[in-house]
C-alpha cells in the first residue's frame, strides 16, 4: 500500500482503550444495571462510541452471519442486482451496489462499499417497512441466519436503550415506549481494498442518523472515529465485542449532552473487509423532542420537535433516487 493512501487517510494509532470497553454482563443479568448505565452515559457524553463485551450474543451466531455475508456478496452480480434496493419501493431494503451511496456529501466521490439492508418483515408496504428482498433461490438459508441475527440484535438493543434512559435519569422504558414498532435496518457490508488512484474510501465521514448502532467488524479493521480535537482515532476490532455508537436523534433529544460522533471506514489493509451493523430508530410517528432531564435555564427545550419518520424520510430521499418520486415518501416530507 502506498504512502498516498496512508497519508491521506491517516489516523492516530492509539490503544483501543481510548474508546471505552464496557462489560455489560451486569446489565444483561440485572445485577448492576445502574452501574453499567452510568458507564454508558459517561461514554456517550465524552466519546459517543464505546465497545461492549459479555453481551450474551453467541459467537457461533456471529461467525455464521459473517460466513453468510461473505457468501452473499460472492453471489453473481445479476443475482444481487435482482434484489436491488430500488425494487423495494418505500421499504428501502435490498442490495446496494458499490459507488451507489456517498456518506460524505463534501466529497466528490462515492463510497466504495456494497451493502445489503434487511429489517423486520411486514406484509404491508409503507415507508421503511414491508417484506425483505432475499436471494431465495440462489441462497435459501441466508434468510434464516438474517432472521436469527436480527432477533439477537433487537434484544440487545432493548437492553442498551434502557441503559441510555437510566443514564439520563429517565424511566427505563422512556425510549422503548417510542419503539413499539421502530424503524430498523440490519446492514451487511463489504469493503473492497482501497487503491492509490482514487480519493474514494470505504465510507466517508458521517454521523449515524438514528438512536443506536450495534456494529460487528471483522479482523481487518478500518473504522476511524473523529474525536473532539478533530483527530481521527482508530477503533480496531476487539474480539467478541461490539462497537456501539449513538446517532443524531439521541444528540437532538439530549440537547447535545450526548455526542453523535463523526466516523468513517478506510480499508487500506489490502484485504476484503466485512462488517455487520444494526441500526435502531424510533417508531415512524414517534416525536423527537428534548427529554425533560436535559432542560434547564441555560438549555431550553428545542421548540421544534419532529417525527422520526419525517427525519428519516428527508435523509433517505437524498440517498436513494427511486424514493424522490414515490408518493408515499413525498407525503411525509
Amino acid at each position: 500500500m502506498t504512502n498516498a493512501i496512508t497519508n491521506r487517510f491517516a489516523s492516530k494509532q492509539t490503544a483501543f482503550h481510548e474508546i471505552p470497553i464496557i462489560d455489560i454482563a451486569p446489565l444483561i443479568d440485572g445485577s448492576d444495571v445502574e452501574g453499567v448505565a452510568r458507564q454508558i452515559g459517561e461514554s456517550c457524553e465524552q466519546v459517543g462510541f464505546f465497545y461492549v463485551k459479555n453481551h450474551g450474543i453467541p459467537s457461533e451466531l456471529v461467525k455464521r452471519m459473517y460466513a453468510d455475508t461473505e457468501k452473499f456478496f460472492a453471489l453473481p452480480q445479476e443475482v444481487k442486482d435482482s434484489i436491488h434496493v430500488a425494487k423495494s419501493g418505500p421499504t428501502a431494503r435490498g442490495y446496494i451496489p458499490a459507488d451507489a451511496e456517498n456518506a460524505d456529501k463534501d466529497m466528490a466521490t462515492s463510497d466504495l462499499k456494497e451493502a445489503f439492508d434487511y429489517g423486520a418483515k411486514q406484509d404491508t408496504v409503507s415507508p421503511f417497512f414491508g417484506p425483505n428482498l432475499m436471494p431465495t433461490e440462489a441462497f435459501p438459508e441466508f434468510e434464516v441466519t438474517c432472521d436469527e441475527y436480527y432477533a439477537a440484535m433487537r434484544a440487545l438493543a432493548r437492553k442498551l436503550v434502557s441503559a441510555f434512559a437510566i443514564s439520563l435519569g429517565l424511566d427505563p422504558e422512556y425510549f422503548e415506549r417510542k419503539q413499539t414498532n421502530p424503524i430498523t435496518i440490519q446492514r451487511l457490508l463489504h469493503y473492497p481494498p482501497q487503491t492509490d488512484d482514487s480519493d474514494a474510501i470505504g465510507i466517508g465521514a458521517h454521523t449515524d442518523k438514528g438512536i443506536l448502532t450495534i456494529l460487528s467488524q471483522d479482523s481487518v479493521g478500518g473504522l476511524q472515529v473523529r474525536n473532539k480535537d478533530g483527530e481521527w482515532i482508530s477503533a480496531p476490532p476487539v474480539e467478541d465485542a461490539f462497537v456501539i455508537n449513538i446517532g443524531d436523534l439521541v444528540a437532538k433529544m439530549t440537547n447535545g449532552k450526548y455526542s453523535s460522533t463523526v466516523h468513517r471506514v478506510v480499508n487500506e489493509s489490502g484485504a476484503e473487509r466485512y462488517s455487520i451493523a444494526f441500526f435502531i430508530d424510533l417508531d415512524y410517528d414517534a416525536l423527537v423532542e428534548t427529554v425533560p432531564t436535559c432542560v434547564d435555564e441555560d438549555h431550553p427545550a428545542d421548540p421544534n420537535p419532529f417525527t422520526c419518520g419525517w427525519y428519516k424520510t428527508n435523509w433517505f430521499t437524498t440517498v436513494y433516487p427511486h424514493l424522490r418520486n414515490d408518493p408515499s415518501i413525498l407525503a411525509a416530507v
